[in-house]
């Protein structure tokens, strides 16, 4: 990906200080060429200032800047909607829905469901990517059990799987995270290979279904993870894994298995761009860009959840 511009608050006011100049900037993003009609590639058009489309002069096809993004048919402003977008950003914490009702001044539910589409976005960028070279693997679980219920592996909170690629160095790389069902051969493999790419090398503790990841394309090295006689086996990943179990347990105080994996997409999205810095806001408002949008009512099916 080519160079940046680098993006601080104080430049983000001044360059979208209202609507109009959001919505030139996505116009430059959309067609940095031009315009040209998504339907028939017509170069000419109108444009309807009352409802902010633009049709074709060939074919009358009529579009936004927003079709095609998960700012589409959103009631909300373009330019809220860009602070929104650069307060999630640049948050290396997280930002719940409660404090983002306050900072942009929309209601909760609003602001719940702009952070969910956010969400999306994040996740369908890193689906783009699968992790490669040495991969720690692991297992992990979230949320509380039943009252009564079994620990560990036999425990029926929300199991997840989480994989982290190392570099040359052996310092941390990328990171992937999946919920996932159970923790059956058959399971295991599907939900690995929409990680990790065939021909890596895997590093995981000494759970029966690992070895199966040989007969998918996988290396696999497994050792008994014990913190005293083997500290660095898994240690990044067990590092990254605390982390995400903080970010939970503080900033969104427990969640929903429902929705776990937006919240898995936001974390592992961050992350794998932690060095980036003032990049951060056009990265993920190109993102945002290059995702279509979610419904309220797709993501709680007509039941509203406060998280």
């Amino acid at each position: 990906m080519s160079q940046q511009e680098t993006m601080s608050l104080r430049k983000f006011k001044d360059k979208f200080p209202d609507e109009d100049a959001c919505c030139k900037h996505m116009f430059q993003i959309r067609w940095p060429e031009g315009y040209r009609c998504p339907k028939c590639g017509h170069d000419q058009f109108y444009y309807i200032g009352t409802r902010k489309l633009y049709e074709c002069k060939a074919c009358r096809y009529q579009t936004s800047v927003t079709a095609g993004t998960i700012m589409h048919k959103s009631h909300t402003k373009l330019d809220v909607w860009f602070l929104a977008i650069y307060l999630t950003a640049h948050d290396k914490r997280g930002i719940a829905a409660r404090k983002l009702e306050q900072d942009i001044e929309v209601s909760y539910p609003t602001a719940w469901l702009m952070l969910h589409k956010i969400r999306k976005a994040m996740g369908d960028r890193d689906a783009y990517y699968l992790l490669a070279g040495i991969v720690e693997l692991d297992d992990a679980f979230f949320g509380g059990p039943t009252e009564g219920g079994k620990r560990g592996r036999g425990t029926d909170k929300t199991k997840a799987l989480i994989g982290l690629s190392l570099d040359k160095q052996g310092r941390p790389q990328y990171i992937k995270a999946s919920v996932i069902e159970n923790l059956r051969a058959s399971t295991l493999a599907d939900t690995v290979k929409g990680l990790i790419q065939q021909g890596s090398v895997i590093s995981s503790d000494l759970h029966r279904s690992y070895p199966c990841l040989e007969k998918e394309g996988y290396t696999v090295y497994s050792k008994e993870f014990n913190p005293n006689e083997n500290p660095d086996h898994l240690k990044w990943l067990h590092t990254a894994i605390s982390n995400l179990k903080t970010l939970i347990a503080g900033t969104y105080h427990g969640l929903d298995s429902k929705h776990l994996q937006a919240y898995f997409n936001e974390y592992c999205y961050r992350f794998n761009r932690r060095k980036f810095k003032g990049q951060l806001f056009n990265r993920l408002l190109n993102a945002c860009i290059g995702t279509t949008t979610i419904t309220y009512h797709q993501l709680v099916d007509g039941v509203p959840v406060l998280t």
